[in-house]
């Protein structure tokens, strides 16, 4: 299924922008990175981590995660994204994340991810569709 070592370590970077800010706030210049866009980027760069260590036919999919939201990152921002894996226990991967902007760290945590065969999960979500 895969070998995936403890310590194995990602990254991603990106530019907070329009499309990954809060809009709620109203004000233009009260826009940052969201909370669901840092969460879902963390869990990106997990599964981004793993997936050349899997078997052909084999990807993860999140069950847990426990982060904390920070600081706020505004529009125009780099943002750099890190996981390190920290348990493997069979087919369940832990990490552990961090987000950065270019002046402090604005969210940490971990997360879990599932090791799943893609063919096996598509026919069990077939069957529960009826």
């Amino acid at each position: 299924m895969a070998n995936i070592p403890i310590g194995t370590k990602g990254e991603f970077r990106m530019l907070v922008t329009s499309e990954v800010a809060i809009t709620f706030l109203g004000t233009e210049g009260a826009r940052v990175l969201s909370t669901p866009h840092m969460i879902g980027l963390m869990e990106m760069t997990c599964r981004n981590t793993v997936f050349p260590l899997l078997d052909a036919g084999y990807d993860t999919v999140g069950t847990h995660v426990n982060v904390f939201h920070l600081a706020a990152a505004p529009i125009g921002m780099s943002v750099t994204f890190t996981a390190e894996v920290i348990r493997v226990d069979g087919r369940r991967v832990e990490f552990r994340v961090e987000a950065r902007d270019e002046k402090e760290k604005i969210g940490e945590g971990t997360h879990e991810r599932a090791i799943i065969n893609v063919a096996k999960f598509a026919t069990r979500l077939a069957e529960k569709m009826g």
